[in-house]
């Protein structure tokens, strides 16, 4: 018996025993796996892809692209922007500081200097000139910019590190990137890629033997036909697609004025590249041979590359996300991203040397409205009008209203005060009077932002927007599914609402472990996480809470 006890002891303590060497084996092998630097991190913003858009079209994903990266990554499915400003250019700033628009400032991309009552563009710089254009891309720089990016964070922390930003639009590719490294987008009279003189005095070599063999147009197709058979397709209304042929009887919605003619929607080449696939495509395939001319991720200090996809928005914006073409454009990306990612992972000597980020920079408004419902759109010049002779009956005639840019009215404050008027009170008047224009459901002044605490619900979420150096003296929120009225424009981004906030958010490779996660994830934590992952130090005005990573 007292063999039999002492035996069972000592099993049970050769059991602990065992299960605490594991147990440290384990945790040290996930201390390995954290500390293991990446050496490439790629960071690809689709814009205008909203958060289940993953889940809605995975049917017809490949292996090879998207679900490559939600079945092998951290799936984030809740992230989410916490303000109201959702465009472009506020969301991209978002991501690269790891800052509110309050802080760091990009609350447009442009908005009226109160003083010379003139618009100021976020990239405009006169300073500067295109590289190796004459026409096209205009004079821009990052000089406008007030907090440091991750890539800045990047260069900052080491000099020798390779650090890139491309997209098609110049302000994408700016503001995603700011003060430092190489920044590349296409010029708009030859779809070629170029840059600022800000970055840099000439282009490499490449990329002028590049352009010269007029790579960009080889991805450009006469017609856009559907990747798949119709009846494979959830969407059902069609703009331009053609070849469109259903054998089971499913419903065609055809929407367009036009006749599904392509060249009504696109007036050249490089419209042809905003608004079909083909803008994906070649910016990807650019991508590839920047990451191989470059070397990146060919030694011991990290690398980084910035990927903004504005393609996705221009085709949301003008067909809708309810569109055929949407859908489309989505499942040739796809295979596009597969294509890209297995490039990419030959680059180095160990795939877990890769960290890939993917998210989006806001999603998009719903574009259908249903038969005999009015148009939800929101007319702008009227608004401005209006609200201009309001004002004027009270207090004469006047310039009082420079104008109303993503939903921010701006005052004439020289006029103002050259009446000796109130700027508080002013700002109240026409936040009360704009309540009564149809399709606002929220309006509040600057004077109630610079001095109230909203800690939750709609004035949190316009706070969270408000920089007083350049935001309007009366944001207005509109209606949900309401957009303002633009031309050839169905659908737009901008609001409060989950259709515009909730985006994609994926961190794949680095041996990071592959799960769904549920939790909520504010995005400004994106900039401070991936800070952590490459081991360099924060972006200075970053917000967000580092990101707890299962390895």
């Amino acid at each position: 018996m007292y063999f039999c006890a002492r035996n069972w002891i000592f099993m049970r303590r050769f059991s602990l025993y065992i299960l605490a060497t594991i147990a440290l084996l384990l945790i040290s092998t996930a201390y390995v796996s954290a500390a293991t630097k990446p050496r490439l991190v790629v960071n690809i913003v689709v814009s205008s892809m909203r958060a289940d858009d993953l889940e809605r079209y995975a049917k017809n994903f490949s292996n090879t692209g998207f679900r490559r990266l939600t079945d092998n990554g951290q799936w984030f499915t809740n992230a989410s922007y916490d303000y109201m400003q959702t465009t472009t250019p506020v969301s991209l700033a978002t991501i690269a500081t790891g800052a509110m628009p309050s802080t760091h400032g990009v609350v447009s991309d442009r908005w009226f200097d109160y003083v010379t009552n003139n618009q100021v563009n976020i990239i405009d710089d006169r300073k500067e000139q295109s590289v190796n254009y004459s026409g096209g891309s205009g004079s821009y720089s990052p000089r406008n910019l007030t907090a440091q990016t991750l890539a800045d964070a990047m260069m900052e922390y080491n000099d020798k590190s390779r650090v890139a930003t491309i997209a098609i639009e110049p302000t994408s590719a700016i503001v995603m990137a700011g003060h430092s490294g190489e920044v590349y987008w296409m010029e708009t009279l030859q779809s070629a890629w170029t840059t600022s003189s800000y970055y840099t005095k000439d282009l490499p070599q490449w990329i002028t033997t590049y352009n010269r063999e007029l790579i960009n147009f080889s991805y450009i197709q006469k017609r856009w036909e559907p990747l798949l058979p119709y009846d494979n397709y959830h969407n059902t209304q069609v703009n331009v697609i053609e070849g469109i042929q259903s054998k089971n009887n499913k419903r065609i919605d055809i929407i367009s004025d036009n006749s599904l003619d392509i060249k009504a929607h696109v007036s050249d080449e490089f419209d042809q590249l905003c608004y079909t696939p083909a803008g994906n495509s070649a910016t990807l395939a650019f991508a590839k041979q920047l990451i191989a001319k470059s070397e990146m991720g060919q030694d011991d200090v990290a690398d980084i590359l910035n990927i903004v996809l504005d393609t996705p928005r221009y085709i949301s914006h003008r067909y809708g996300p309810e569109s055929v073409e949407y859908e489309d454009m989505l499942y040739r990306l796809d295979r596009d991203l597969g294509d890209f990612i297995t490039f990419l992972m030959a680059q180095v000597r160990d795939p877990q040397q890769v960290l890939i980020t993917l998210t989006s920079d806001h999603g998009t408004s719903p574009s259908y409205n249903p038969p005999g419902k009015e148009r939800e759109r929101f007319n702008v010049r009227q608004a401005e009008v209006i609200t201009n002779a309001y004002i004027g009956s009270k207090h004469g005639n006047g310039e009082w209203i420079l104008g109303i840019i993503d939903r921010a009215i701006y005052l004439n404050h020289n006029l103002i005060e050259s009446k000796g008027l109130s700027l508080a009170d002013m700002q109240y008047d026409v936040a009360t009077f704009i309540m009564q224009l149809r399709g606002v459901s929220h309006a509040i002044s600057s004077e109630a932002m610079r001095n109230s605490y909203f800690g939750a619900g709609y004035g949190r979420k316009i706070q969270n927007g408000f920089y007083p150096r350049r935001s309007g003296d009366v944001m207005i929120n509109l209606m949900p599914g309401w957009i303002a009225e633009q031309d050839k424009i169905r659908s737009s981004s901008g609001s409060m609402y989950r259709y515009d906030t909730n985006v994609p958010l994926i961190i794949f490779g680095g041996g990071i472990k592959a799960m769904r996660r549920e939790e909520s994830v504010d995005m400004t934590s994106l900039a401070t996480t991936q800070a952590a992952l490459i081991g360099i130090t924060t972006p200075t005005a970053a917000e967000g809470e580092e990101l707890t990573i299962l390895y």
